[in-house]
């Protein structure tokens, strides 16, 4: 498969969580058109599953969206983080958790026609309860769900994060092989 070639790129904005660039691109077929393009450093998040079979979720207002969106504990990477270092950070942060085992379930790239962003998704089990510290702008609300009943709130539409829909189910897989 033939790349497309970079003409031109110039960033228009620079953020603290984000950046965006717009590159003048020529097609294989020699068309030239504009990529807008979101740079994002990377992120993290975790399926957190207790000795009882639930998975640890997340309910929080999403601006971007304007909904209440439940969703698995997760945040971007700071600078040049560690992704397990991060997962971990973010999970007691967002919930006070700490996990005896750790595992990876993969990387994915939520949105790659516009977005750099990728997200490292993992596993934590054997969880040690403690006292969350959350960001200052963050209003989280924890909820606690057998794995199965997750699943059905993917399955149903009821739970529409793409990263927390494909970790749900890699969490699954990997319970349970």
């Amino acid at each position: 498969m033939s790349f497309e070639t970079v003409l031109a790129s110039e960033r228009v904005y620079e953020g603290r969580i984000l950046n965006l660039r717009v590159d003048q691109i020529r097609t294989p077929q020699g068309v030239e058109a504009l990529r807008e393009i979101v740079e994002n450093g990377g992120a993290v998040a975790v399926v957190a599953v207790d000795d009882q079979q639930r998975v640890v979720l997340v309910k929080q207002y999403r601006h971007a969206i304007r909904a209440v969106v439940t969703e698995i504990p997760a945040g971007k990477l700071d600078g040049d983080e560690d992704p397990l270092e991060g997962v971990q950070r973010e999970l007691r942060e967002e919930t006070g958790f700490r996990a005896g085992r750790w595992k990876s379930l993969g990387r994915i790239y939520p949105s790659p026609a516009w977005s750099t962003e990728y997200i490292y998704l993992y596993l934590a089990t054997d969880l040690i309860p403690g006292p969350t510290a959350m960001d200052a702008d963050e209003t989280i609300e924890l909820v606690m769900l057998p794995l199965a009943e997750a699943i059905d709130l993917v399955r149903s539409g009821a739970i529409t994060d793409a990263k927390t829909v494909a970790a749900l189910f890699l969490a699954h897989v990997a319970l349970n092989s």
